[in-house]
């Protein structure tokens, strides 16, 4: 006996939209309630959505000194090539963006910056953005398609752990202060999806890990307290798509493999698949399926990537980095909260 289903479709089987990308479909005649439900779900094709292509990797402390080394990492065959210069050698800096530009901030350029810089990556093209309101260096990043949230780290030359935040509007390239952190801090990552930025904190002071971490919500500019991790640890990575997060925890007092998954519905962290190495100063982008996590300090500066698979929690080797590095930061061409 046949059975009508969600669009209309007489079949015996349930017809499910192969969305979110604009390439997908959804076959049969849908109400706008199921519409509406699938899009929450994310799963509905959706015109102007394409899935993230590529990532870039700003290599920081490569081969002993900082360098303007950048990568293009390809999801496509994991191919891995040179990609435009930075402005100026840097090292722990930190990157958010949209499907069309990552804003980069540079770091450590000989003390800390306010320098950031703008890679467009159709023609892969980088140009002055707009600076920071203060220097600083050992910062983290998340946003969502309109905006990107900076949570500066180390400031000025004293190498002081801030509470300090900025929100980088896309649109204007404007930069404003954004909601403070809860407590000090530097080394530390962050991930989210469309609506909300989870910042773990990293060490408020004098390299002291701590599991803190805070969810920033972007359209109040809200932060309070999140999920904690499992352990206590600075210098971490993150990459994810619109349902977790992937936070490689770094030191945890010592480098680690440590990874925690958190589910941004409910938020729930809970342990992820291990790192292939420990260590530290590492960073992370990726798609909708996959992240990339340049590994970095791995008993010392590395080549080494891992592969993250979301759907089935599986970690395997990635193309490695064209340099030896670690305190890099990277962004990829997706659309936070929908294939990022």
């Amino acid at each position: 006996m046949t059975t009508r289903y969600p669009g209309g479709v007489i079949t015996k089987t349930p017809v499910t939209p192969a969305g979110p990308y604009q390439c997908g479909a959804a076959p049969g005649i849908w109400t706008l309630d199921q519409q509406l439900q699938a899009q929450k779900l994310g799963i509905w094709p959706t015109q102007g959505n394409v899935s993230a292509t590529l990532a870039i990797f700003a290599l920081g402390f490569a081969c002993g000194v900082r360098s303007t080394i950048r990568n293009k990492y390809t999801f496509s065959g994991c191919v891995s090539a040179s990609a435009t210069a930075a402005s100026a050698a840097s090292r722990c800096g930190s990157a958010v963006g949209t499907a069309t530009v990552g804003i980069f901030a540079l770091g450590c350029v000989g003390g800390a910056s306010t320098t950031r810089n703008k890679y467009t990556y159709s023609g892969c093209t980088s140009a002055a953005a707009t600076a920071a309101s203060t220097a600083s260096r050992f910062g983290a990043a998340a946003g969502n398609s309109t905006r990107g949230i900076f949570a500066l780290g180390y400031t000025l030359c004293c190498c002081l752990p801030s509470t300090t935040r900025d929100k980088y509007t896309y649109s204007g390239d404007v930069n404003a202060a954004a909601t403070a952190s809860s407590a000090a801090s530097s080394y530390g990552s962050a991930a989210g999806n469309s609506t909300v930025g989870i910042f773990a904190l990293g060490s408020p002071v004098g390299a002291t890990p701590t599991t803190t971490r805070n969810k920033y919500t972007y359209s109040s500019c809200t932060s309070a307290s999140a999920t904690a991790a499992s352990n206590a640890s600075y210098a971490g990575s993150a990459a994810g798509n619109p349902t977790v997060g992937i936070f490689a925890l770094g030191r945890a007092p010592s480098q680690s493999t440590t990874r925690n998954k958190y589910t941004f519905s409910g938020c729930v962290s809970a342990s992820a698949t291990a790192a292939s190495n420990a260590s530290n100063c590492g960073s992370a982008a990726g798609n909708g399926t996959i992240g990339i996590f340049a590994l970095g300090n791995s008993g010392g500066a590395s080549t080494i990537r891992n592969k993250y698979t979301y759907s089935s929690c599986v970690n395997a080797l990635a193309t490695a980095a064209s340099n030896v590095s670690y305190g890099g930061s990277a962004a990829s061409n997706g659309t936070t909260g929908v294939n990022v």
